[in-house]
C-alpha cells in the first residue's frame, strides 16, 4: 500500500513540477520579451535549457535541502500529507495562473505540508516535525526578506548604472542592455532550475523515505532526471498569462531596468541555493526586482493596483493552500490508519 501510495507522491510531484516550469518560464523571460532582447520562441528554449542545467546541478543541493528542511513521519502518514499537500499547491498553482497572478510555488507547498500535518494531528496521527520552524525559516523569512531586498536593491542600483551610461546615447544604451539581457535572462533560468528542482527532488526524497523504498543518504538519478524532464516540458509548454504581467501591467521597463532586475535575481537566487541552502521564490524575487527597478523613474509608471493584487495573493497563498490541504488531510486520514 505504501508503495502504490508513494507512486502517486511521485505522479503528483511530477505534476507540480511542470505546472512550476509552466508558470515559472514566464518570470525568466518575461522582461527579455518585453525589452525585445529575445524572441518568445528563442526565450523559451534558452529558459528551458538552463532549467534542465539548473536542476541537474541542485541534486546535492536538494539532498541537503531534503534533511534539514521538515521531518514527515514515515509510513501512509507522511504519504497522505505529501498528496495532501501537493494537490493544494498545484490547484492554488493553476488558479493563479488563469489569473495572471505570479506566486510561489515553494510558498504554496510548504502551506500545503503544514495544513496536511495539522490534519493529521487532528486525526490523531504524527504532525510534520519542525513546523514553527519551517514556518520561520521556509516561510516568513523569505516572503518578507528576500522581496524587500530585490525592491531596494534593483531600486538603487538604478542610480550608478544610468549614472555611467549619462553620456552614451540611449538606443546604444539599450543595444547594449539588449544583449546583456539575454545572458541575464539565462542566469535567472539557472537560478530557477537550481531552487525548484532542489524542491521537487527534496519532495518525492522525503516520500521515498516515508515509504521505506530509500534512506535519507540516498539520491536516486531517477528523481533528479524526472524533475528535470518535468520542468523543462512545462518550461516548453510555456504559460504567457503571467509574462505579460510582468512585463506590461506592472511598472514600465527598459533593457537597463530589465537587465538590472534580472542580474539581481539570479544573485540572489544562486546565493540562497548554494551558499544559504534558503529556498528563496524565483517569482517573488523578479517580481520586486522588476518593481523596483521600473519605480526608480522620473515618472508614475507602476501599476499600484496590480501591485496590490500580487501581494494579496502572496500573503493569501500559505493560507489558502494550508487550509485546502487540511480538508483533504482529513479526506486521506483513513488511509493513514
Amino acid at each position: 500500500m505504501a508503495v502504490a501510495f508513494f507512486a502517486l507522491v511521485v505522479v503528483l510531484a511530477a505534476g507540480f513540477a511542470f505546472l512550476n516550469g509552466f508558470r515559472d518560464v514566464s518570470t525568466a523571460v518575461a522582461l527579455s520579451v518585453r525589452t525585445r532582447a529575445l524572441t518568445p520562441s528563442v526565450a523559451v528554449v534558452l529558459a528551458a535549457v538552463f532549467n534542465f542545467a539548473g536542476v541537474l546541478l541542485s541534486g546535492g543541493f536538494a539532498l541537503v535541502f531534503s534533511q534539514s528542511w521538515v521531518v514527515l513521519p514515515s509510513g501512509m502518514n507522511g504519504l497522505t500529507m505529501l498528496a495532501a499537500g501537493l494537490c493544494s499547491a498545484i490547484l492554488w498553482g493553476i488558479y493563479a495562473w488563469w489569473r495572471g497572478v505570479p506566486l510561489s510555488s515553494t510558498h504554496a507547498l510548504v502551506g500545503g505540508l503544514v495544513g496536511a500535518g495539522a490534519a493529521s494531528a487532528v486525526m490523531g496521527g504524527s504532525s510534520v516535525n519542525g513546523v514553527d520552524g519551517i514556518l520561520l525559516a521556509q516561510v516568513v523569512l523569505p516572503l518578507l526578506l528576500s522581496p524587500v531586498i530585490a525592491f531596494l536593491g534593483a531600486y538603487l542600483l538604478v542610480w550608478p548604472v544610468t549614472w555611467a551610461a549619462r553620456y552614451t546615447q540611449p538606443d546604444v544604451v539599450h543595444g547594449r542592455f539588449r544583449h546583456a539581457q539575454s545572458v541575464s535572462a539565462a542566469a535567472v533560468a539557472l537560478g530557477h532550475g537550481l531552487q525548484d528542482g532542489q524542491r521537487t527532488v527534496a519532495v518525492i526524497l522525503l516520500g521515498a523515505v516515508a515509504a521505506g523504498v530509500s534512506d535519507s543518504s540516498d539520491l536516486p538519478l531517477w528523481v533528479i532526471l524526472l524533475t528535470a524532464v518535468m520542468l523543462t516540458a512545462g518550461t516548453l509548454c510555456g504559460g504567457w498569462r503571467i509574462s505579460y504581467t510582468l512585463g506590461y501591467k506592472l511598472t514600465r521597463v527598459d533593457p537597463m531596468r530589465g537587465f538590472i532586475a534580472q542580474s539581481l535575481t539570479s544573485l540572489m537566487l544562486f546565493i540562497g541555493a548554494i551558499g544559504l541552502h534558503l529556498p528563496l521564490s524565483t517569482t517573488h524575487t523578479v517580481t520586486s526586482a522588476v518593481l523596483g527597478a521600473g519605480t526608480n523613474q522620473n515618472f508614475s509608471v507602476t501599476n499600484r493596483r496590480m501591485v496590490l493584487r500580487i501581494l494579496g495573493f502572496w500573503v493569501a497563498t500559505p493560507i489558502v493552500t494550508a487550509a485546502a490541504a487540511f480538508v483533504l488531510g482529513l479526506a486521506l486520514s483513513p488511509l493513514s490508519h
